[in-house]
């Protein structure tokens, strides 16, 4: 395992390995979190206070994401309530398309634990729609 820098990863990733998910530490900070019956894997960041939880749904050429595309991801009434859209430069002219969504950590009590497995439930949930949205330009 990496060495790592935040207090809150170790407790994070003992959360997560007691409700059955696979976690690593590919790096400081980072964990790789894994739901074992689907095999959807999905990445914490923890800065400070703070987790940003990603998925990756495609890497695509740049070029297919067009304006209608973007209007879909952004649009209120998409199926995704709880998470968000985010575009990354994937090198090569490609584009990843990743869910995204994070939590303010208090003092690792209770109510921090809610809202880490809530995190990581709402992505594996919205992952779903957002695959059923974006899935098609992989094609």
């Amino acid at each position: 395992m990496t060495p790592t820098t935040s207090p809150h990863v170790g407790h994070i990733n003992a959360l997560l390995a007691e409700r059955g998910y696979e976690v690593t530490e590919p790096a400081p900070d980072t964990l790789r979190i894994r739901e074992v019956d689907s095999g959807v894997s999905l990445q914490a960041v923890i800065e400070g206070d703070i987790v940003f939880f990603s998925l990756s749904c495609v890497v695509v050429p740049r070029a297919k994401i067009t304006a209608e595309i973007m209007a879909t991801m952004l649009s209120a009434d998409n199926g995704i309530s709880t998470s968000y859209f985010q575009l990354y430069d994937a090198g090569n002219g490609n584009v990843a398309v990743t869910l995204n969504n994070f939590c303010k950590l208090q003092n690792m009590c209770s109510d921090d634990e809610d809202d880490i497995l809530s995190c990581v439930h709402f992505l594996l949930v919205d992952v779903m729609s957002a695959r059923r949205l974006v899935g098609g330009l992989a094609s």
